[in-house]
């Protein structure tokens, strides 16, 4: 595949006030991602974040097979921005591949439009109501001004974009204050939903990362299922970058789809992400990897 990668830069889009930033992404949300399998969060966050504030982490479970669900919030007064932030899956890859069918066969309509997989749908009401929606409330009673980034890894990136949706949908945040970036997210809905994400959530970017097979779960129509707008596609260093403003685009990752590999799934900005965040990022070497 052919493309020019750009580097280290922000690109600007007229429906975007919030433009893409490898910085922030690469210095800042991937590891409010990897924070989000800490417990706590705290730890993980001090190596990127200054004088961060967490609320209380919500983990509640989200299936009868004893599996959790997990995210929390806080602020950051440097940035001026408040962070709501999802755990992605605790499976392995191969049980995540197991676990495919159950997590997508059952679809229920999303309140932004469309219908999204019943599982996501569950878990992150289960965490809204537990005690994240009180929180990101009292954050922005506080502070009104400040952007509401939420992000997310693998399955916290699906519950990241549903949790978007619902705070625009509802009002709670302005479009142009509201910055949602993913890592690794799955197909969460319809094409419906899609659309909902794209003109309710115009500064929205799905990070992906060469090879990874997460994104492309489950396939492309597959139960109607299809992504939203913007991908960011990441070569295999994570060196370089474009994005596809088409919600599914052969340019980026669906051009992709042999030689599908996990490691990239787990491996973000050269960190690898379930071991820095089950550790509570106790292992901080430059690769992440011990």
């Amino acid at each position: 595949m052919l493309f020019i990668f750009s580097v280290l830069i922000c690109k600007s889009f007229s429906h975007s006030s919030i433009p893409y930033s490898d910085q922030l992404s690469r210095n800042k949300l991937i590891y409010a991602a990897i924070s989000a399998y800490a417990s706590p969060p705290q730890s993980c966050m001090s190596l990127a974040f200054q004088n961060f504030q967490v609320k209380p982490q919500i983990t509640v479970a989200c299936d009868t097979l004893d599996d959790t669900c997990s995210g929390f919030t806080g602020v950051d007064h440097e940035s001026q921005a408040i962070l709501v932030a999802f755990r992605g899956t605790n499976r392995n890859a191969q049980l995540l591949v197991e676990a495919v069918e159950t997590v997508f066969a059952n679809n229920k309509s999303w309140v932004s439009g469309g219908h999204v997989s019943e599982y996501f749908s569950d878990a992150f009401f289960k965490i809204w109501t537990s005690g994240m929606k009180d929180d990101v409330i009292s954050l922005m009673s506080r502070y009104p001004s400040y952007q509401v980034w939420v992000t997310g890894h693998s399955l916290g990136g699906a519950l990241a974009s549903l949790a978007a949706t619902y705070l625009r949908y509802t009002s709670l945040v302005s479009a142009d204050q509201l910055l949602l970036v993913t890592f690794g997210q799955p197909r969460t809905g319809n094409m419906d939903f899609a659309t909902s994400v794209d003109n309710l959530v115009p500064n929205a970017y799905r990070v992906t990362h060469s090879h990874d097979p997460v994104p492309h779960l489950p396939g492309q129509g597959h139960h109607g299922y299809f992504h939203h707008k913007s991908e960011v596609y990441y070569n295999k260093n994570m060196g370089g970058w474009e994005i596809c403003e088409k919600d599914e685009s052969e340019k980026c990752s669906n051009g992709n789809l042999v030689d599908l590999d996990f490691e990239d799934h787990f491996h973000y900005f050269n960190l690898d992400i379930l071991k820095l965040g089950f550790s509570n990022c106790l292992n901080t070497t430059p690769s992440g990897i011990q």
